[in-house]
């Protein structure tokens, strides 16, 4: 059966790679991680970024993009996590938060949008609460389905984050392991989240090591033409274990960590 499941399931790019349908990912990928309205983690603890954060960190991800950092239940969530009810993350990110004297929750690892009924009852549970949900997503899902976007519009307390990975079908395929031609779907899900009237901003993988200037370029128009108005947050390829397998498995040689770090932010 796991030989059966490794040609059939995208794991992580690498020679022999073949690009697949980030739809149909989502697709399989929640069958693997969602049960009902439940949804596989393997930890609930904080963490310090945005301030200090309180985290469910989840499995199982649309995209395989090489320079992520999340730990080997992206690529094989059969293997790991428990099944959690929406009602028990929100209890255990309360907990959390309460514990570490910290005012916000977000669900990472793997792709939160995964599982919509999962996500949804999560929120329903912590709408009238005192906490920001920061909702981490690579805007695929949100892109596909105009109306996850109006459903995300009811929480007052709900912020997004789009991470935008390339601004090329070239770029999208190579780093993503997604068609190319499935480049506009997170831009699609920023005009969504706009026009639904949500709370977001978009961070964009613009290290030069990675990402050249002209496609920067070509991301920074896209998210103009959206709304000059939206804020974009540069990021950087950071050395994690899992990183640094990934992006050698896709043929990027030791000399990368080795290169200029940079970005650019609007």
């Amino acid at each position: 059966m796991e030989g059966i499941m490794n040609k059939l399931y995208p794991r992580f790019i690498d020679k022999g790679f073949q690009p697949f349908n980030p739809l149909e990912l989502a697709r399989r990928t929640e069958e693997l991680v969602c049960k009902g309205d439940a949804r596989k983690y393997t930890d609930f603890y904080c963490v310090g970024v945005y301030g200090g954060i309180a985290t469910g960190y989840t499995v199982g991800c649309c995209l395989r993009c090489v320079f992520c950092w999340v730990d080997w239940s992206r690529d094989f969530p059969e293997r790991f996590g428990k099944f959690y009810t929406p009602e028990v993350v929100a209890k255990l990110l309360g907990s959390v938060a309460k514990a570490k004297g910290v005012k916000r929750l977000r669900i990472s690892g793997g792709e939160p949008t995964l599982g919509k009924e999962h996500l949804l009852g999560v929120l329903d549970r912590i709408a009238k609460s005192p906490y920001l949900f920061i909702l981490e997503s690579n805007g695929i899902l949100l892109g596909d389905d105009e109306g996850y976007a109006n459903a995300l519009a009811r929480y007052h307390n709900l912020h997004v984050r789009v991470s935008i990975k390339a601004g090329t079908e070239e770029g999208f395929q190579k780093r993503t392991g997604a068609l190319g031609k499935y480049v506009y779907l997170p831009f699609q899900g920023v005009r969504n989240l706009k026009d639904a009237g949500v709370s977001f901003h978009v961070a964009v993988m613009s290290d030069s090591r990675l990402m050249p200037s002209f496609e920067r370029n070509c991301v920074i128009r896209a998210i103009e033409q959206i709304d000059r108005r939206i804020q974009i947050e540069g990021e950087i390829c950071d050395p994690y274990n899992t990183t640094i397998e990934r992006m050698r498995s896709a043929g990027y040689s030791n000399e990368f960590w080795r290169g200029k770090k940079d970005y650019e932010t609007h």
